[in-house]
């Protein structure tokens, strides 16, 4: 019998019992059902930009690019579609096989949308796959960047029902279920994951991996965001979690989402290589790759490929991690770099 099944019917007490295994029992069951849908040592990489940056009208109390904090991040406009471009071809040079953009927005405006479709129709004619994240979606706007060959559209979830307006007032978790619905509806893959040590409670780490679990179609990407405590931010100051309670978080999501990439998102830049190498284990295997997550550091590519090559990983569809290799492509690609597109954004932002 698999161990893998799929299952969209998770109890929240059926969660929290498996959060409650001991480490070592969790981590077997975790893994023992990765290697059941994936290649254990293959990881998926992703390359993230930010298309317009800042003064979004959200209040969502982790996030730089609220028009709301005060944080020192400038506002940018909408990034011209060469620019896009260039960084999506020093993207797949360094090794991407997803590049994934994203707008501080609460939407996108109708007169965007001729510019995001053809930004989605010019990256794909590169050989990769595309990705964005532009706020809530109406169903009509879902079909347009369906309609141009848009893969993955991401929109968290970001934590649980009950602790949500705690985080969040300016929109409602419906809000943010009624856009993976009309994502779906359209065609797409939907990438959706949370926020984890934002003073929320275990129980809430499970209650947000119930709501992903219990979609009628699991999240074809799950990204799990450590937060990072922005100064100028309401969170700034909240206390760090338990480095093993995001491990615990990967191997749940792991179990309970068996066909799902999971992503580590932002914060790996102040996780060390063991703690990223226990969530390897645990069943992540899609991260994002390189420079930073706009006003976030993100471990610099050669650092990841070091670590891959330590452990024995690879890109998705690629070769063993090649150190000495890797290190004259991501030179070559950080030269041919345009300057003004060096931003790179989070996406736990929105």
């Amino acid at each position: 019998m698999s161990l893998a099944e799929v299952r969209h019917d998770w109890q929240k007490a059926e969660i929290e019992a498996l959060f409650a295994l001991p480490m070592n029992d969790l981590l077997f069951k975790a893994h023992s059902i990765h290697r059941e849908s994936f290649d254990p040592n293959e990881v998926q990489i992703s390359r993230l930009l930010s298309i317009k940056t800042g003064a979004c009208p959200e209040d969502c109390k982790y996030c730089p690019q609220s028009a709301r904090y005060d944080t020192g991040l400038e506002k940018e406009r909408l990034l011209e579609i060469e620019k896009v471009i260039t960084e999506a071809k020093s993207a797949k040079a360094a090794g991407a096989s997803r590049f994934c953009m994203g707008a501080a927005w609460r939407n996108p405006r109708e007169r965007d949308m001729p510019y995001l479709t053809q930004m989605v129709k010019d990256v794909r004619a590169l050989g990769m796959e595309t990705c964005m994240t532009l706020g809530m979606l109406s169903k009509e706007q879902s079909d347009q960047l369906a309609e141009a060959g848009l893969d993955y559209y991401n929109h968290n979830l970001d934590t649980s029902p009950e602790y949500y307006g705690d985080v969040i007032t300016t929109r409602t978790y419906q809000n943010r279920i009624d856009t993976l619905t009309n994502v779906r509806a359209s065609g797409m893959k939907v990438c959706s994951g949370g926020i984890v040590g934002m003073g929320e409670q275990a129980s809430d780490r499970a209650g947000l991996l119930q709501q992903l679990a219990n979609l009628a179609q699991h999240p074809d990407s799950v990204p799990i965001n450590m937060l990072v405590k922005v100064a100028g931010t309401p969170f700034e100051k909240i206390d760090d979690l338990d480095p093993l309670e995001f491990v615990r978080t990967i191997a749940v999501a792991r179990i309970i989402m068996p066909k799902s990439r999971v992503r580590l998102s932002a914060g790996r830049e102040n996780m060390s290589d063991e703690l990223q190498s226990m969530c390897f284990f645990a069943g992540a295997n899609s991260i994002f790759y390189g420079c930073k997550l706009l006003t976030t550091p993100n471990p610099e590519e050669n650092d990841d490929m070091s670590l891959f090559k330590r452990l024995g990983l690879h890109p998705e569809q690629g070769p063993v991690a090649n150190i000495d290799q890797d290190s004259q492509i991501v030179a070559k690609a950080s030269a041919q770099k345009d300057k003004a597109t060096k931003q790179f954004y989070d996406a736990a932002a929105l």
